[in-house]
């Protein structure tokens, strides 16, 4: 595993943990140049779909899209990292889960707004107003209404 800090390709694991789930682990290692420490996690390789942009284009499915959108929707909000690890890796199993090639990423928005409203409504409507692209201000307080029924 190359360091993040000095790029030495040599270090050792000081502790590894598997998730609740048991499909990650997660590796504490320490660098055997600079001493400092990381962590990296292990996954299974799944067979996830191509995701299906707005405009036609494909891309390969990349999970660190859900999760900055998360965490941008979270800021400065007290949700652990954790929560928002889990709540992508439900969205990624359940990609897995639909057995297809394709998927179009307005499903993948919208697995997105169902964890947020479950999670936290600031969260929600920051997603929201991004995701849903709201032509004005009723459109915007339309969607705030509808938590609250």
């Amino acid at each position: 595993m190359k360091c993040p800090f000095c790029g030495n390709l040599e270090d050792r694991v000081i502790d590894s943990r598997t998730s609740r789930e048991g499909d990650v682990i997660r590796r504490r290692r320490e660098c055997l140049k600079c001493e400092r420490r990381f962590t990296s996690y292990e996954r299974i390789e799944d067979i996830l779909p191509m995701v299906v942009k707005k405009d036609g284009r494909r891309e390969e499915f990349d999970r660190n899209k859900i999760l900055g959108g998360l965490k941008t929707a979270c800021k400065k909000l007290k949700i652990s990292t954790e929560t928002l690890d889990g709540i992508t890796d439900e969205i990624e199993r359940k990609l897995i889960e639909m057995g297809v090639k394709e998927v179009e990423s307005s499903v993948i928005g919208e697995e997105v707004m169902k964890a947020l409203r479950e999670l936290d409504q600031v969260a929600y409507v920051r997603f929201a107003s991004v995701y849903r692209q709201f032509k004005d201000v009723k459109e915007f307080m339309e969607e705030v209404k509808g938590l609250f029924d």
